[in-house]
């Protein structure tokens, strides 16, 4: 049978449409299974049952709990044994330690692995709602998601401490304690991440907290630590020509300078380990903080450095540039963004077995513009090269 033309182009149209609508709801899908833990294996009957919740699990030896509606009043919603809060999406949600002053109630964390691992380069927009049980003693910030290629994993009841890639984007105390708050972000996968954990990666002396007076309707004793309901958890490829959209604050700013500029150094043995560090420069995206990959090359090497010569102390610069300056007075996210760049760049050293003892961090904003710049840079390559963090051995 011969096909006309108008038949083979109204195919060739329903195919083409198909396509379309296949691909869009391929990078628009949830690469978290479960991720309102409404799914559930057996019949949770006490705290810590996060295994219950398909998909999720705890990577250390302190449990996360799951809630749900019950007749054991410990893990019923809305109500249960740390506060009261109906369910974000569905009617089940999961609970973290976050912080506990003196670690005297060990931390605990979520962790799922993902429905397909994350592709390099690719932006992913990251979600996930936390709320400040009521009867938490403290609140405090640095709860967050981390992207692994291989999962945590340790008996011991002890924090976790590693990278976090995604955080509210003023790295605020979470303090609300009777709704839900969005953590948000767009993360750029470095390639093969599998795993997603979410939960305070950062010492207790980079946590900041704030203490809670106690509700005085709530009958239940305070626990001496922050304890957050977690719910709506959603990790989604950005598609082209579409935005993170964040409640109430960062989305992915793609009308701005995609440029991060990068360069070579070299190094000679002639060179001494204090100027072997100073040579080194991180630079960042516009408006962002994480490290990009030749950024933990280069960290990777003052860590060394500063562990064979342990009498140096290194302070650490964070410097912006003059657009991210202007847009902090009217866009949260850009807020303080030299300062976040700081603590990106010494958390990863801390991590390193630096002792934060020995780093100084110092904003420094638009005020020292990088000496590398010249004249035959264009304005875009010129915002690049300021966007950065530098180094002075003390």
């Amino acid at each position: 049978m011969k096909l006309s033309s108008k038949s083979v182009s109204s195919i060739l149209t329903f195919l083409s449409i198909g396509l379309m609508s296949f691909l869009v709801k391929g990078q628009n899908e949830n690469l978290v299974q479960n991720g309102s833990f409404e799914s559930l294996e057996g019949k949770l009957k006490s705290l810590g049952c996060i295994e219950n919740a398909v998909g999720w699990t705890s990577p250390t030896g302190v449990r996360a709990d799951v809630f749900t509606p019950s007749k054991t009043l410990d893990i019923n919603v809305p109500e249960n044994i740390y506060g009261k809060e109906e369910a974000k999406d569905g009617t089940n949600y999961a609970g973290i330690v976050a912080f506990s002053y003196g670690d005297a109630i060990p931390r605990s964390y979520l962790m799922t692995k993902l429905t397909t691992p994350l592709k390099k380069g690719s932006k992913y927009c990251v979600k996930f709602n936390l709320s400040l049980a009521e009867t938490s003693k403290y609140a405090s910030n640095q709860v967050g998601v981390n992207f692994a290629s291989k999962p945590f994993g340790t008996d011991a009841k002890t924090a976790i401490i590693d990278k976090t890639q995604v955080l509210d984007f003023k790295n605020k105390i979470f303090s609300g304690l009777y709704n839900w708050e969005q953590v948000c972000g767009t993360y750029t996968a470095e390639g093969g991440e599998k795993f997603l954990t979410i939960g305070n990666f950062t010492s207790n002396e980079n946590t900041k907290n704030e203490k809670n007076k106690k509700d005085p309707k709530m009958k239940n004793a305070q626990v001496t630590a922050a304890y957050y309901y977690i719910d709506d958890v959603s990790v989604k490829m950005v598609v082209e020509d579409v935005v993170c959209e964040c409640e109430g604050g960062q989305s992915d700013d793609s009308n701005y300078s995609k440029t991060i500029y990068q360069k070579v150094i070299n190094t000679n043995d002639k060179m001494s380990a204090k100027e072997k560090i100073e040579l080194n420069t991180e630079y960042f995206g516009f408006g962002k903080s994480n490290l990009i990959p030749s950024s933990l090359v280069s960290l990777d090497l003052i860590s060394t450095l500063m562990i064979e010569n342990p009498s140096f102390k290194l302070e650490v610069f964070g410097h912006s540039d003059e657009m991210e300056e202007k847009l902090s007075k009217e866009k949260p996210q850009f807020v303080d963004i030299a300062n976040r760049r700081v603590n990106e760049v010494m958390k990863y050293l801390i991590s390193k077995g630096i002792s934060e003892s020995r780093l100084i961090g110092s904003t420094v904003g638009i005020s020292d513009p990088n000496p590398e710049i010249s004249e035959g840079d264009d304005d875009d390559l010129k915002l690049a090269k300021n966007r950065r963090v530098s180094f002075k051995v003390r």
